[in-house]
């Protein structure tokens, strides 16, 4: 029977409210990008680095140990940076001044979808358009090269909170409730480690998947084979969406360089080939089930997030989501939402978990 009275309607009204609060914070998040989104991405910076400066105040100074983070993660974006810039510079000047082939080669196709009687190639001309293509590539190149501005602020956010991080953990120590510090440690700790993981596979699949690249490009005599594997390193860092656009661009490089279709349609299928195995097996295999997420939520919080923020949203949506995940896996009250919308976890996370959980009591 379903609940009616006092008890029903108090239900009812929690729901209503908790919706409507919900709906209200994602629209300020939306509203405050621009001040959010280089704290979240310096506290993603900050989770990722911290272990290795706990790790180096161990044999050297406090002081020491976060000038060697800070200017390692320097260099890090510095060199990735400049790789990134210098592919899609290349890629950028060939591109749009071979465009026009590409439009010839299409027009080609639809002359000859016309002749077979498919009616929907000419409404497919009406879309394709070798401008969208230049100002797309323009834009990603522009948006890659004139950023410093927000990095510095996120550099200055990341220097600020290594400092603040012993701080933070010791205040946890002396709140009243030992129960709320130690749980909090805890998925701070757990957060750290995930992140850890997830950049270390997405680090090793984007090597692996640049050099596949850089084969395939090789093998098959598409020019700027290197450049081309550089993109495909960089751009697999943003899940999904990366790997899409990292398979168009040299296959229809390949459609305006080759002279024959065969061999275009040969590479199309070697790339796509390439990022179906590494997709769908290979980073499956090697990551396991530590960071405890499931396909759909990946996908989802990657456009859900691209809505939200853009780009650096499209780079976040899945480090925020096992954030948020891994606070419902160590909250008691929220633990089904991980159940539900998380992967199977690990053995040793769940007898890590219990472990805590009973020495908490």
């Amino acid at each position: 029977m379903p609940e009616t009275g006092p008890t029903g309607s108090r239900r009812g009204v929690t729901v209503v409210t908790s919706l409507i609060f919900v709906i209200l914070l994602l629209i300020g998040v939306r509203w405050a990008g621009g001040f959010l989104k280089p704290v979240a991405l310096a506290l993603f910076i900050i989770a990722v680095t911290w272990p290795i400066k706990n790790a180096l105040q161990k044999v050297v100074p406090q002081l020491l140990a976060l000038a060697i983070t800070v200017v390692s993660t320097i260099v890090v974006f510095v060199i990735f940076a400049t790789l990134v810039i210098w592919g899609f510079s290349r890629m950028a000047t060939s591109f749009i001044d071979a465009a026009w082939q590409l439009q010839a080669a299409y027009q080609d196709a639809v002359a000859w979808l016309g002749g077979k009687g498919f009616s929907v190639a000419s409404s497919l001309n009406d879309i394709f358009n070798v401008g969208l293509i230049a100002r797309t590539v323009r834009q990603v190149t522009g948006q890659a090269s004139t950023t410093l501005s927000f990095w510095l602020v996120v550099l200055a956010y990341v220097v600020l909170g290594l400092t603040e991080v012993d701080k933070l953990r010791d205040k946890l120590g002396t709140l009243r409730k030992p129960e709320v510090a130690s749980a909090a440690i805890r998925i701070a700790d757990a957060t750290a480690k995930k992140f850890g993981r997830y950049m270390l596979v997405r680090t090793e699949m984007s090597a692996i998947t640049g050099v596949l690249f850089w084969g395939a490009a090789t093998l098959t005599g598409l020019d700027f084979p290197v450049e081309w594997g550089v993109i495909a390193f960089a751009l697999n860092y943003i899940p999904f969406i990366g790997s899409v656009v990292a398979t168009v661009f040299p296959s229809l490089y390949g459609i305006i360089q080759f002279e024959n279709w065969e061999t275009a349609l040969a590479l199309f299928v070697c790339l796509n080939l390439v990022q179906f195995t590494i997709g769908n097996y290979v980073e499956p295999m090697v990551s396991g089930s530590a960071l405890s997420i499931s396909p759909f939520v990946v996908v989802f919080s990657i456009f859900f997030w691209t809505f939200m923020w853009g780009l650096f949203g499209t780079f976040l949506g899945v480090p925020i989501t096992i954030a948020l995940l891994t606070v419902c896996e160590h909250v008691p009250s929220l633990r089904w939402v991980a159940e539900i919308l998380g992967g199977k976890r690990h053995p040793k996370e769940l007898a890590t978990e219990t472990n805590a959980t009973g020495n908490e009591a």
